[in-house]
């Protein structure tokens, strides 16, 4: 919403609020309180969009989790994350889709990959980037011990046709399988599912979650191009700041979050140290409070 239409709606609002404490009219006085905490909202969110200008940031995006180590109860972990993000796209209004998964021996994903399109998705979701920490009472354990299980998740920023990234068909490799269900059970009896290999960069992506092989291989382009021009992107802007004297203040690779269990609930960012004690409204999806601090933070730094 432009800056101009919530200064008139906040000059309408101081006008009337005085009026309505004169006369007292609770019912006026809430509404009118109602629409001030509309306002500061909206603020926040133009205040973030401004922090997300970056050339990728308005772009829908990829997502991937990948399972850490500890076998089902990390594919389990991966599981939860990713109907946490499902729900936190359908809160944002953004379309999500399945593009591929590989389901775990007993429960889970070993990884799954969503696509989120929508407004900035990219400049938001990019804040999820790193590894997820979870601490709880495994279900999957007899003798009810308490387990550490790690995910990573990845997001890459889906590139459209206004932008180009040349791939050689003699650097790919294309490899065709089955797509498989939960359970394992087969979506079709034939090799609709594509795993595609970019040979120079060593750059593998895959999908199943398209009705035909060429769907699916147009997705793994797309997939494939996206990683490719991300991977331009950073070089560029890690060049830059090497040529400023920056440093990166937070890598992607490391540890981002925990999500503790037992013997207490607590969700806590490690990098910004926001916290949040009601665990199940995050796994619920409502994760804004850690993206939207740690976005701030990301803003703040690059303007010193």
């Amino acid at each position: 919403m432009p800056s101009q239409d919530l200064s008139q709606r906040l000059e309408a609002v101081t006008e009337l609020l005085p009026e309505a404490y004169d006369v007292e009219d609770e019912a006026l006085i809430a509404e009118l309180q109602g629409e001030l905490d509309a306002i500061d909202q909206s603020l926040g969110e133009l205040e973030l969009r401004r922090m997300l200008a970056g050339e990728l940031d308005d772009k829908s995006c990829f997502l991937t989790i990948n399972s850490g180590a500890g076998g089902t109860e990390a594919c389990d972990w991966a599981l939860m994350l990713s109907r946490m993000y499902q729900r936190w796209a359908t809160r944002r209004g953004w379309q999500c889709e399945t593009v591929d998964f590989v389901d775990g021996e007993v429960v889970g994903y070993k990884h799954i990959t969503l696509k989120f399109t929508g407004p900035f998705a990219y400049g938001y979701a990019k804040a999820e980037k790193g590894v997820h920490r979870l601490v709880r009472i495994s279900p999957f354990d007899a003798n009810a011990k308490r387990h550490t299980s790690f995910a990573s998740v990845e997001v890459t920023p889906e590139i459209t046709d206004d932008i180009e990234v040349d791939i050689k068909p003699e650097d790919l490799r294309i490899d065709t399988y089955r797509a498989s269900g939960a359970g394992g059970q087969h979506v079709n009896k034939t090799d609709s599912a594509v795993r595609m290999t970019h040979l120079p960069t060593g750059i593998v992506v895959s999908c199943q979650g398209e009705r035909s092989q060429i769907q699916n291989r147009e997705m793994c382009l797309k997939m494939l191009r996206s990683k490719l021009y991300e991977q331009k992107v950073e070089e560029r802007e890690a060049k830059v700041r090497e040529l400023a004297g920056e440093k990166k203040a937070i890598g992607w690779g490391s540890q981002i979050r925990n999500y503790v269990f037992q013997p207490y609930t607590l969700v806590k960012d490690a990098r910004t140290k926001v916290e949040c004690g009601n665990i199940q409204a995050v796994m619920d999806g409502d994760i804004d409070l850690f993206v939207n601090a740690y976005l701030k933070e990301l803003g703040a730094g690059s303007h010193e």
